[in-house]
């Protein structure tokens, strides 16, 4: 029996923006939401990757705009917001999928460190969620969808920063949830576990190392960034409009170990 949700997409005339948009889940999510039909932004630093998605969408009949942004600069946020709805004239759905982790035991790491991880995961989902949520309070509808990770529910040695990070995007999830609802917005999140992408590209590479992480998942291996996508659709479309404050965890069984 499939586990994934089974709901047929339909997002033509939604627009959305998806931040760390530029490679793995994020360029994976974006290319989701642009095969269902909506219209995406896709954030990130790289000017280049964005330019190579966007490209990439419009040839497949898609639309699609790049905007490289600096999550933790409130200016450039706002203006993502900004020249979202300035190109084409709304939104709906905002993926909080930007991100940066840190390896690092706790008595090594330095405050620079722990302030950037804080600054990318908490402070960018906060600064892009505000943006955006100004035009969903407005027109009295919008989605959320933050991406989390299982790291936020289990101790993890080395990823004190990272972990903590999370925990407070799932926290501000729930918040937000509340806040909202009044609005018809909905807040939720996905905690992926290990998904085959550059951002762990390394353990994949090292046998040993990917040998020792497998052996913690139950399913006994890492995800595929496709299998993330249903679950993405589900939240951003109408099925999940009484859903509100959720989280979803995708890791194989990981996290209930």
């Amino acid at each position: 029996m499939s586990t994934t949700p089974q709901t047929t997409p339909d997002l033509p005339g939604r627009v959305a923006i998806v931040t760390g948009a530029g490679r793995g889940l994020g360029r994976s999510m974006a290319e989701a939401l642009s095969a269902a039909g909506a219209s995406v932004t896709v954030a990130a630093r790289s000017t280049r990757e964005l330019d190579e998605l966007v490209g990439q969408i419009e040839a497949g009949g898609g639309s699609a705009l790049a905007c490289p942004t600096d999550l933790t600069d409130e200016a450039a946020v706002e203006a993502m917001v900004a020249a979202t709805v300035e190109r084409f004239g709304r939104l709906d759905l905002l993926v909080n999928n930007g991100g940066i982790l840190a390896t690092t035991p706790l008595v090594d790491q330095t405050a620079e460190e722990w302030d950037s991880v804080m600054a990318t995961n908490l402070r960018g989902t906060f600064l892009a969620t505000r943006a955006a949520g100004r035009h969903f309070v407005a027109q009295g509808s919008g989605k959320v969808v933050n991406i989390a990770s299982n790291f936020a529910l289990k101790g993890v040695a080395h990823h004190a920063a990272y972990s903590a990070s999370k925990a407070a995007v799932i926290a501000f999830t729930r918040s937000m949830a509340v806040e909202w609802a009044r609005h018809g917005i909905q807040v939720n999140a996905l905690a992926p576990g290990y998904f085959a992408t550059s951002m762990n590209a390394e353990v994949r590479e090292d046998s040993d190392v990917l040998t020792k992480v497998v052996r913690a998942i139950p399913a006994r291996r890492m995800g595929d960034p496709s299998e993330l996508q249903p679950w993405l659709l589900l939240l951003a479309g109408p099925a999940s409009d009484f859903m509100t404050g959720e989280v979803i965890v995708i890791d194989g069984g990981q996290s209930v170990r």
